[in-house]
């Protein structure tokens, strides 16, 4: 999905910095690439690029990350396409 942007300015993405430790498994496991590590100091590149799937925070073992399926959820923005093309209305809140 290069290029792929979401709404901007509405991700639930949140770090606190005073919980993580540095370990790297947030930069591992996004698949949009938008953590980094500077030092042990994690960095949130685009905060725009969050597709909202929670794979950072289930894996993040201080819980420094939280995120709220909603706007970028895959499931939600999936299930809407789906129920568009059905002639169904889209959903109004995600999982």
């Amino acid at each position: 999905m290069r290029g792929y942007r979401y709404l901007e300015h509405t991700a639930t993405l949140r770090v606190d910095p005073q919980r993580c430790v540095g370990c790297g498994l947030c930069v591992s496991v996004c698949p949009h690439r938008l953590f980094a590590l500077e030092g042990r100091a994690l960095r949130v590149l685009d905060p725009d690029l969050c597709m909202e799937c929670g794979a950072c925070a289930r894996n993040c073992p201080s819980g420094a990350i939280t995120v709220t399926p909603g706007v970028g959820c895959a499931a939600a923005i999936l299930a809407g396409w789906v129920r568009r093309l059905l002639g169904r209305k889209a959903p109004t809140r995600c999982c």
